[in-house]
């Protein structure tokens, strides 16, 4: 028997990244939010590895951040190992990486949603979304009917989750926990396309059975980097993981067992992820290489489970013990939770708007697994989009949408809503062409402004970061100013840098643009030099040595701005437009792109289409 139970503004399922973004985003702006989740205790679980941030994804923590999101300090909270990536690298490229306590990380979230005003969070599997007059009904599994205006799917793997370990499959979720398996049937009603995608993890082992003796052995920085900006004491590193490989050996119990794998026996339909393989994947897709790496990381203080990052499996669970234990230091190893892979129900993001809102049914929007992406941080991202774009539309108010040209998350849902996807989408640094613009040390210049004039940006972290902000520029100019005399100190310091020394005065920039030479070892000479937090000084640093190479991506983002002012009008029927490539009206029909700029990053729309929708774009316009 179905009961009418509670009226929302805003209905967050799922209680993932995704969700939790969501909730506390709507919620934060006003809208009275529930968020329903299968299982309590699993709010804000970490499922696959225990870490936040990485490659180009501590990009997407440090914006979530900086737009007043959550993850930032809920990984600061956790982190008990912290390491900063590609530090032999460019700045466009480092990235932060946190190990964390997954149980801390979990309860942080948790509380954070209980503790929130306007925001509701309850136990319950959502099993129906019904339209109702300019809002939606949720059917719950004990026959509550909720009703509200907006309604966010975050559903993660849940979704007609699936579990395989060799030839046993079953329907599930991730950790145990069981599937969403009543709500597909639904979005198919409404006429949403669903499809297929897998992903998998490592074993869990017990810690006490790893022999780390002749492992390489991985500790965090000396110096850490929290991800939050008000984080005030950064966290310490308490906790060391370790480095194996796979051999000839482990190659070989694969090989000879490949034939019961689920993936390669046909049992697994969804598409896996491509830069995330699974270790029977790697080994025959990558059959030239000798070994795989795999990093043994801890799951956190208080448990003894290790988590082997990179040889994730659906192998069987006798295969996973014989193949693990070929390994250097893994010889006795005991698996407390075997690998296994997971199949579920996502959508085709292109049936999404930039908000990612559903373009057949308003009110009704899409962010993280569910949209195709993976990741943790992928899915905070967007499920903080998702979240402030139905706030903002309960409210009345102008749409929120990031440009690739000012943040990854920009890149992330344009990618996903203009190019769609064909398997797992992950963010790397290589997707941003504006890369060197988008570091992850200015995110907060980037888009604190934004966060502030949402809403979700508290005045005393804008006042601060209006502050940070004040002292790095005053640093710039003063480095522009200094000029030094060609002194011995200074030459003594130039040679040991293997560069030039100089014979007459020089400006400390143009010091600085060589390649050699860093701020930190100007200080000798640098009497004027004022005391910084270290953040401020690199970043002043970065924008003076990479200033030629900034100004060009200035003029690309310039031109590509000059294309999206170009605005389309939804309801175009490309196919009435003469020039157009059958692919390009097929293509352009589909997604119906918001500007000319979205419409140039569509896959089969060339420039000559571009070139014949601008001549009749200026037609429209005349002609109006």
């Amino acid at each position: 028997m179905e009961y009418r139970a509670d009226n929302f503004d805003v209905a967050v399922i799922g209680a993932g990244h995704a969700g939790i973004e969501a909730a506390l985003a709507a919620s934060r702006l006003g809208c009275r939010t529930a968020i329903f989740t299968i299982n309590m205790d699993a709010v804000g679980n970490l499922p696959c590895n225990p870490a936040i941030g990485g490659t180009a994804k501590g990009h997407l923590v440090f914006e979530i951040d900086a737009l007043g999101g959550e993850m930032g300090r809920a990984a600061d909270y956790a982190t008990i190992q912290s390491r900063m990536l590609n530090m032999s690298k460019g700045p466009a490229v480092q990235s932060l990486r946190a190990q964390v306590d997954r149980r801390r990380y979990s309860e942080y979230m948790k509380h954070a949603l209980e503790l929130q005003e306007n925001l509701y969070l309850k136990q319950a599997e959502i099993c129906a979304l019904r339209k109702c007059g300019d809002g939606w009904e949720l059917v719950t599994r004990l026959g509550a009917v909720h009703q509200s205006k907006c309604v966010i799917i975050a559903s993660g793997t849940f979704l007609g989750g699936k579990i395989f370990v060799g030839d046993v499959n079953y329907e599930g979720g991730p950790d145990g926990m069981f599937a969403a398996t009543s709500l597909t049937s639904s979005l198919r009603e409404l006429g949403i396309t669903l499809r297929r995608f897998k992903t998998g993890t490592p074993a869990r082992v017990l810690r006490s059975s790893i022999d780390t003796t002749n492992l390489e052995c991985q500790e965090g920085d000396e110096i850490v980097t929290p991800f939050a900006c008000d984080t005030v004491t950064p966290p310490e590193n308490v906790a060391v993981c370790h480095v194996s490989w796979t051999n000839e050996r482990t190659k070989q119990v694969i090989l000879d067992n490949l034939h019961r794998s689920p993936l390669y026996g046909g049992d697994i339909e969804g598409v896996g992820p491509r830069y995330c393989p699974s270790i029977e994947d790697k080994i025959v897709r990558f059959a030239e290489k000798k070994r795989h790496q795999c990093f043994i990381e801890p799951c956190g203080l208080n448990t003894e489970e290790m988590y082997l990052q990179g040889i994730s499996s659906s192998l069987p669970e006798d295969v996973q013990i014989a193949l693990y234990r070929t390994m250097d230091g893994l010889a006795d190893v005991h698996i407390m939770r075997p690998a296994y892979a997971i199949e579920y129900d996502c959508v085709d993001p292109q049936e999404l708007r930039l908000t990612l809102e559903f373009k057949a049914h308003p009110g009704l929007y899409g962010a993280g697994q569910f949209n195709g992406s993976s990741g943790y941080e992928e899915a905070a991202a967007q499920g903080l989009v998702a979240g402030v774009n139905a706030a903002l539309k309960i409210k009345g108010d102008e749409e929120f949408i990031l440009k690739r040209s000012e943040s990854y998350i920009g890149t992330l849902i344009d990618d996903l809503v203009t190019k769609g996807v064909t398997d797992p989408y992950r963010m790397m640094t290589s997707r941003s062409e504006y890369r060197l613009l988008l570091r992850q040390d200015n995110a907060e210049e980037r888009l604190t402004e934004k966060g502030y004039s949402i809403g979700l940006v508290s005045q005393g972290q804008y006042d601060a970061y209006l502050e940070r902000k004040t002292a790095k520029y005053a640093e710039i100019e003063r480095i522009r100013k200094t000029v030094f005399s060609p002194t011995q100190e200074l030459n003594d310091i130039l040679v040991s840098r293997e560069t030039t020394p100089v014979t007459t005065g020089v400006h400390m920039d143009d010091l600085l643009r060589r390649p050699q030479v860093d701020y930190a070892c100007l200080a000798a000479v640098d009497a004027q030099r004022p005391e910084l937090p270290m953040k401020i000084w690199k970043q002043a640093e970065t924008e003076i040595k990479y200033e030629g190479y900034i100004k060009r991506e200035l003029a690309a983002v310039a031109e590509m701005k000059r294309l999206e002012e170009k605005k389309l009008p939804e309801s175009t029927d490309y196919s009435t437009i003469v020039g157009l490539r059958l692919e390009a009206v097929e293509k352009l029909n589909r997604v119906r792109p918001e500007n000319i700029g979205q419409a140039s990053r569509i896959s089969g729309v060339s420039p000559a289409d571009i070139s014949v929708l601008l001549i009749w774009l200026t037609k429209q316009e005349r002609s109006q």
